[in-house]
């Protein structure tokens, strides 16, 4: 069962393999009919070519589609099987001939399993995190810019297992700091879980550059019917956390509007369900999301 990034993609590959297999059987009886007529024609130029021009895909689902996009997304196997190959993901192998190789969905990948994070503390003596307990675990609530933390590529919403072998399930907010705090300065290792309450979507710009949603205050409050928010699955009353893996949190809607007209068109974006957002940024200042958050761009 093949995986893609977006409906977009699902779609346009369901195009390509109808139009893989037609070209396949219909490939035969077009040599055999030139043969008859004694036609000479290299063996190139009677195959029947694997992927069309894609002339009715030119407006499909409101991208500008062509062949040589698609075929610079996709690598082709061996003619045997007529498939596209697939490029490897955590997630699984996802066939994306209109998304691609996009780095945005790679910054924003939500990886499954768990990873050891070694940190050491900066001169003050910090490592720039700030954590919240939800339901009996321990939550990264602030990722200070430019902060040991930041540059081990924590981010908001993880979920911090162990502290320095301890298991944090049941701790409360005060435990999980103080075992920070007299943590040794030159090692501290946290065994963490990708963001278990937050998802990624990725969508498509239209041909005026536009994804489909409205948000205010950095919740989507509306989906545009049709558009390649609403079919890749885009909710309501959802917080967006990040956008192509740079976190957003704390940004105005301005800024926030200013990433989304600059990212190419692939956008992926990372969402939390409001009242578990609400619940995660509680008794935290706005000014100070906005002032120490890291809102750097992640390497990939």
């Amino acid at each position: 069962m093949s995986l893609y990034p977006s409906l977009e993609d699902l779609k346009v590959d369901k195009v390509m393999k109808a139009q893989s297999s037609f070209a396949a059987s219909t490939a035969a009886p077009a040599i055999a009919e030139e043969a008859s007529e004694g036609a000479v024609q290299s063996g190139a130029a009677m195959m029947p070519v694997l992927y069309p021009n894609l002339q009715e895909l030119g407006d499909y689902m409101g991208l500008s589609l062509n062949s040589d996009e698609v075929q610079r997304n996709l690598a082709l196997v061996p003619a045997s099987g007529n498939q596209v190959a697939t490029r490897p993901s955590a997630l699984g192998c996802m066939v994306s001939p209109v998304t691609g190789n996009d780095v945005g969905l790679r910054r924003a990948e939500i990886k499954q399993g768990m990873r050891e994070v070694i940190l050491c503390k900066d001169q003050d003596g910090k490592v720039g995190l700030r954590l919240r307990n939800v339901d009996n675990g321990v939550f990264i609530q602030l990722v200070q810019a430019n902060s040991p933390a930041s540059l081990a590529g924590l981010r908001f919403g993880d979920q911090v297992l162990q502290i320095n072998g301890q298991n944090c399930a049941g701790w409360s907010l005060d435990k999980a700091h103080k075992a920070l705090k007299i943590a040794a300065e030159s090692r501290i290792e946290l065994i963490v879980r990708d963001r278990p309450f937050q998802r990624t979507l990725t969508m498509h710009k239209d041909s005026c550059g536009h994804v489909g949603f409205i948000f205010k205050k950095g919740k989507i409050t509306s989906i545009v019917k049709d558009s390649s928010a609403a079919r890749n699955g885009l909710l309501t009353e959802h917080n967006i956390c990040e956008i192509n893996g740079q976190n957003v949190i704390g940004l105005k809607d301005s800024e926030i509007k200013d990433i989304l007209a600059t990212s190419g068109g692939v956008i992926t974006i990372t969402i939390m369900p409001k009242f578990i957002y609400e619940h995660m940024v509680k008794r935290m200042a706005s000014g100070l999301l906005k002032s120490s958050m890291d809102h750097s761009i992640p390497e990939v």
